[in-house]
């Protein structure tokens, strides 16, 4: 058991947690400790060092009473649920909708709809750092719409990592969404300074009954300490919809892992993600798309722009089981590199038993085009200005596509930010170069 396992593990012997927790606490503890620790042989974790993490000298949260810093939040109309340092913080949350509650406070039959879903989507014995968020299970959401029931305004999960001391934040969210029901969650990740060193264990999973539409945000805007290892994990009933955007722009190492599992004919996973690591930051999306009944499609695209010595992963895996006949499924992944030192590990991945199916999948590695750099500059545009237009460009569709016009606008003047011009600047290309 490496030098991490067991000081996490100590750490989660003195956590409080529900009294309804402990089986399961148990269970992940015993599994992460009995786990391998990764390394370079270890596929999964091939292209991701795991050395700098491996030491960390962590704390437990306090129930502390810290600002949020309500200029860098998202101006939408929503239910807002802040968590700092993975702690409830009902001071910076509004009054919980119907359906909503924290584990903290679970009781009845709320407990029992933890202990029969809370597991079964992340695989602590599959998923290492699953197994961290299983063995410090304790604060976080369950999320349950009842059939047939449409959440009135988006759920606005703020996890605010602060202060100087490296801790560990472990939260978890389950989502029941029934027959028909309807909900848009925004998971929302940022920390105070650049320099904050948290370990963020934050695992969503997710339970879409028959017809159910889940629209899911993933927004890791983490400073450059933060550790962050997350996970996506959802089920579809018969003709569920989830549509999820992720997006990270670095940290020490942000790993998120999705697994969304078709198990009802005609669901459809929508999946669209970008990264921008830069500096020393590492950014690494594993993604396992299961088409495990007939009828069902997915789309995924991630696009990355990676800069100075920045490193991204990017594994996405579509899996068709043998009973998935007339399946459509679609994956890319592009990624442009803007520095000589910048490095792109990427790995699409098809794994077919059905003979009925249809699948696509590619992936890119390029850097800017020096004809293209060349032409704008000979209309009037800097070279700086040129580099800014073309990086933005490369990700600028899926920026665009976002449905909740609320982040839309919250993104883009950090975006500008990202590459070093105003928001104005980075809309420009449509408008003023193509003439």
């Amino acid at each position: 058991m490496g030098d991490l396992q067991t000081h996490a593990l100590e750490l989660a012997a003195r956590q409080q947690a529900p009294e309804w927790a402990g089986d399961l606490r148990r269970r992940g503890a015993q599994r992460f400790a009995s786990a391998s620790w990764p390394n370079r042989r270890t596929e999964r974790w091939k292209y991701t060092p795991l050395v700098a993490i491996a030491k960390k000298q962590l704390a437990l949260p306090v129930d502390d009473v810290m600002a949020l810093p309500e200029g860098e939040l998202i101006d939408v109309d929503a239910y807002k649920i802040a968590f700092v340092n993975g702690v409830f913080s009902p001071q910076h949350s509004d009054a919980l909708p119907e359906g909503v509650v924290t584990l903290a406070d679970a009781e009845g039959s709320e407990i029992e709809l933890l202990q029969a879903h809370l597991g079964r989507q992340a695989d602590s014995q599959e998923h290492l750092f699953a197994a961290l968020a299983e063995a410090t299970l304790g604060q976080g959401l369950l999320v349950h719409i009842a059939a047939g029931k449409v959440l009135d305004k988006p759920l606005y999960v703020v996890h605010y990592s602060c202060g100087e001391q490296p801790l560990l934040a472990s939260t978890r969210i389950l989502v029941l969404a029934e027959a028909s029901a309807e909900l848009e969650l925004i998971e929302h990740f940022l920390c105070d300074t650049q320099e904050q060193a948290n370990l963020v264990t934050a695992q969503t999973e997710m339970v879409l009954g028959d017809n159910a539409r889940v629209k899911h945000y993933r927004l890791n805007l983490e400073g450059e300490g933060v550790t962050h290892m997350g996970g996506v994990f959802a089920e579809l009933g018969r003709d569920a919809l989830f549509d999820g955007f992720a997006i990270a722009t670095g940290g020490e190492l942000i790993r998120n892992d999705y697994v969304l599992s078709h198990c009802g004919s005609g669901a459809h996973v929508e999946l669209q993600g970008v990264y921008l690591p830069r500096g020393r930051q590492v950014v690494d999306y594993h993604t396992n798309i299961q088409h495990r009944v007939p009828h069902c499609t997915s789309n995924e695209v991630f696009r990355g722009i990676v800069g100075d010595r920045a490193k991204a992963v990017f594994n996405g895996r579509i899996h068709i089981f043998e009973q998935a006949q007339k399946t459509l499924a679609q994956l890319s992944n592009k990624n442009l590199l803007t520095s000589n030192k910048a490095e792109v590990d990427t790995k699409p991945e098809l794994e077919i038993y059905a003979d009925d199916v249809k699948c696509a999948h590619g992936a890119t590695v390029a850097q800017l085009d020096e004809t293209s750099l060349y032409y704008l500059q000979t209309r009037g545009i800097s070279k700086e200005q040129a580099l800014v237009m073309m990086s933005f460009g490369f990700i600028n569709e899926l920026i665009q596509a976002i449905k909740n016009p609320a982040v839309a606008e919250y993104l883009l003047p950090r975006l500008a930010s990202q590459f070093g011009r105003q928001p104005d600047d980075l809309l420009v290309l449509e408008a003023d170069t193509l003439d």
